[in-house]
């Protein structure tokens, strides 16, 4: 297995009828094995640009949540068992476009080195089982008390919304990364999955949700606020998309979400750019309903990537409003460092156009310290009823779950 490999894969859903409009513009693209890297933890954003500028190719990577502190006067110092760095790019030797069965590579290398690279790769993605046993750093109890810590909050009108997460964690795991993003993918079936291989660091990411998209000079971003999961047939499914459409207390989180989003992009926008072209859609995936928004804006020309992507990040869907004391509350409240979890995996093109997920749904795994890490969360409002909020963590999670042969008993 090479040391640098990034596949980014929407499961062919570019038709599926329940998706919003150009959600997919692939069905798959990879980067593999690295020409050049940056692995920064200070200056990322300055540093990306400049690594941009300067090599003019595709960027394979992630930016993580702890970011953060490069965009607000914020720290994180909770427990980090991963221990990844801020911000990781690689310029691939291979890139692959899969666009219905034409696969077009681009690369470095000869034709015939490009294709046995091809038929080796295949040969790495071999079957094993994988059995893993988590702990949880929230008991269900601990977890109800920390949400009536937050509305608490909510009520003195210190915050409106807040993104709380736990993690569910194994220290000493033996893993097939291949085979069990594999499984996850298989299990799950979203349009944002990745997997994405960096030395010892393995993501394996389910995620439904893109963070923010750029394509020549326009600029969408998606949140997903609201999830139910899938009915056991469609009478149920139907049951449960109505219940999400008129649910107040999920409209009113995705709706909070959107006005965050208006005013991050409003930081780069063109004047009077900023559009919700779809508020609140409700999608179907293999395993859940979710709520979807659609924002969308203009950039002028002047504006680059690396500003685009600071005046955004975190995403709102992932930290609160307001962001900063959602923020705060949230290094308070949790009890691990999030890392790249909540942070975005994706790609940025030679041209400075790019796309990226929201990491969540994720399993992230250190093989030099043997560490796994599961986050999982949902936003917290004053409608809130906090054993709902434990049991949707637990609709999210259990793919995961499911694919880790993990059987959770969450007394």
């Amino acid at each position: 297995m090479l040391n640098y490999v990034s596949i980014l894969d929407s499961n062919r859903m570019k038709n599926h009828t329940s998706l919003p409009a150009d959600y997919i513009n692939y069905d798959l693209i990879a980067g593999v094995d690295a020409l050049e890297i940056l692995n920064v933890d200070i200056d990322s954003f300055n540093a990306l640009q400049n690594f941009h500028d300067k090599h003019r190719d595709w960027l394979f990577g992630y930016l993580s949540y702890d970011l953060k502190n490069e965009v607000e006067q914020l720290a994180s110092n909770n427990d980090d068992g991963i221990n990844a760095a801020s911000l990781f790019f690689f310029i691939p030797k291979y890139v692959l476009l899969l666009k219905g069965n034409t696969l077009e590579v681009q690369s470095y290398e000869s034709k015939e080195d490009c294709q046995q690279f091809i038929v080796y790769e295949q040969l790495n993605w071999e079957d094993k089982s994988n059995a893993v046993e988590l702990k949880q750093r929230d008991t269900k109890a601990k977890y109800l008390e920390k949400i009536g810590v937050i509305k608490k909050h909510i009520q003195r009108g210190d915050i409106y919304e807040v993104n709380y997460c736990q993690e569910f964690f194994s220290d000493q795991v033996l893993l097939n990364p291949q085979q069990v993003f594999r499984g996850l993918n298989l299990n799950a079936k979203t349009p944002f999955a990745s997997f994405l291989k960096l030395n010892d660091l393995n993501i394996m990411c389910a995620s439904p949700e893109r963070f923010i998209k750029k394509s020549g000079n326009k600029i969408i971003s998606q949140p997903i606020k609201g999830t139910r999961k899938r009915g056991s047939d469609l009478a149920e499914d139907s049951a449960l998309i109505k219940e999400l459409i008129e649910s107040e207390k999920e409209i009113s989180e995705n709706v909070m979400i959107v006005d965050l989003v208006r005013n991050d992009l409003s930081i780069t926008a063109s004047k009077a750019s900023v559009k919700v072209e779809e508020l609140c859609g409700v999608y179907t995936f293999k395993k859940v309903h979710q709520m979807i928004s659609t924002i969308s804006s203009k950039v002028d020309d002047d504006i680059n990537l690396s500003q685009i992507l600071k005046s955004v990040f975190p995403m709102g869907s992932m930290t609160g409003v307001p962001k900063l004391r959602a923020m705060e509350l949230i290094e308070q409240l949790e009890e691990f460092k999030r890392g790249i979890f909540s942070g975005a995996i994706g790609y940025i093109t030679p041209k400075g156009d790019f796309d990226f997920n929201v990491v969540i749904r994720t399993i992230l795994y250190n093989a030099s310290t043997k560490y796994l890490s599961v986050a999982v969360g949902g936003a917290i409002t004053i409608k809130s009823d906090a054993n709902d909020e434990y049991e949707e963590c637990l609709v999210k999670i259990r793919p995961i779950f499911e694919v880790l042969n993990f059987q959770f008993d969450e007394r």
